[in-house]
């Protein structure tokens, strides 16, 4: 019992040891500013919250969000072709695949993949 708490007190004093040391040795300036700050996505931490952001980055993310749900959905329907009716598949499948070129025709025919408004 005293030796397995000796072994304890000698391994935490070897851990706080070592972060001791680390924190003296290391080159990391706590005042710097720039690194202690947050980033996200570009945004600059230090100007307004409300400021305006791209419509065509979002409208491109909205885009690519919805097609990328569409195509998650696809996949699972070539897995499904040899263990399903044939009509039944093709007819989902397709209709599926016409409803995609839909969408992006209206997208194409509404402007929204140009760059300028």
């Amino acid at each position: 019992m005293l030796l397995s708490i000796s072994l304890m007190l000698i391994i935490m004093a070897l851990s706080l040891l070592m972060i001791l040391l680390s924190l003296i040795i290391s080159k990391k300036k706590m005042n710097d500013r720039e690194k202690i700050s947050p980033f996200e996505c570009g945004f600059d931490p230090k100007s307004l919250t409300r400021s305006p952001f791209s419509m065509q980055f979002f409208i491109i993310t909205i885009i690519f969000l919805i097609f990328d749900v569409e195509i998650s959905l696809l996949l699972p329907m070539i897995l499904t072709f040899n263990t399903s009716n044939m009509i039944m598949w093709f007819s989902t499948t397709s209709s599926f695949i016409i409803i995609l070129i839909l969408g992006i025709l209206y997208e194409w025919n509404q402007s929204l993949l140009n760059w300028k408004f």
